[in-house]
């Protein structure tokens, strides 16, 4: 039964991997893939500690989902920010910000 979750969450993290290079020129896409690459990440810690039968990797797991949801409410708010002053969100849109 563990095994299954291992398979679960490397499933996971290829449909993010795979969606993370196949959208790099939409933000809002790109994002969405690192947030299933995380939670395949975690779903992997969640099975190893139920194996070891160790609380370690739901801690783990606690942290990895706060520092995520902070990045989500940052990244969201910028790509809004951008997107009113440039009517798009696209990765070209943001190189050009540089100057």
């Amino acid at each position: 039964m563990e095994s299954l979750i291992h398979y679960y969450a490397t499933a996971l993290f290829l449909i993010g991997l795979i969606g993370l290079l196949r959208h790099r020129d939409h933000l809002i896409m790109f994002l969405m893939c690192l947030e299933l690459m995380l939670l395949g990440v975690n779903t992997n810690f969640i099975g190893f500690a139920s194996i070891h039968g160790q609380s370690a990797g739901q801690i783990i797991v606690f942290f990895i989902l706060t520092v995520a949801a902070a990045e989500v409410a940052i990244g969201l708010a910028l790509l809004i920010l951008l997107f009113r002053q440039k009517k798009s969100v696209t990765i070209q849109t943001i190189t050009e910000l540089r100057g």
